[in-house]
């Protein structure tokens, strides 16, 4: 698996060859240094550890200092670790080597992509679950249009089921797509344009995986 680390722009639209207006993400991908090799002789499996983003010295902690220092780097502020990264890099993998986007994706390749979502607090059933809400009053519920209602009964089994739908903090998470099309790709400029959305707020770190 081979992949690079990025910088979501945000959303546009792109015309197709067929004359379809597409939706798409605009991500500044790279370009990303090696600063981490691991072998099977060492760690027991193989990968590429790549850093993306300047960090500022001072607020590198020491023995990260240290560890971009051996590679001939700055100090980076996100490193994401790629196992079996593709064998077109097996010959050519060194400390410090830098990754661009056109050397990990070409036009019409599919991607999978990470974000983080985003972080909507604290939220009640009808935000977080889809709960019916105004004029579809269920689980016993009354007066309260937006209330959760029953959640289990009373003597029998005197708890509430683990998994329950309830209120509670929402967003913030680990979010995985899988298989978007590259559409476009601008190597002078390290741009990357991914059909769909990705998930994350603007200039949040996105993963492009391959």
């Amino acid at each position: 698996m081979s992949g690079i680390i990025g910088k979501k722009i945000g959303m546009t639209s792109i015309y197709s060859a067929d004359g379809q207006n597409v939706a798409c993400t605009l991500v500044e991908a790279g370009p990303c240094v090696i600063t981490h090799v691991k072998n099977e002789e060492i760690d027991g499996y193989k990968a590429v550890q790549l850093g993306y983003g300047e960090r500022k010295e001072k607020n590198t902690p020491g023995a990260l200092k240290g560890h971009f220092s051996k590679a001939g780097t700055t100090p980076k502020k996100k490193v994401v670790e790629f196992r079996d990264f593709r064998i077109e890099f097996e010959d050519d993998v060194k400390l410090g080597k830098e990754i661009t986007i056109g050397e990990v994706f070409k036009e019409g390749d599919f991607l999978d992509a990470i974000g983080k979502a985003k972080g909507k607090g604290f939220q009640g059933v009808v935000k977080r679950h889809g709960f019916g809400g105004v004029g579809q009053s269920t689980h016993g519920q009354h007066n309260r249009s937006r209330a959760p209602g029953s959640i289990g009964a009373c003597s029998f089994p005197s708890r509430v089921f683990k998994g329950m739908k309830m209120a509670g903090r929402t967003g913030g998470h680990r979010v995985k797509l899988l298989n978007l099309r590259v559409l476009k790709i601008v190597p002078e400029q390290n741009l990357i344009l991914v059909s769909g959305s990705i998930p994350g707020a603007r200039n949040s770190f996105v993963v492009l995986e391959k």
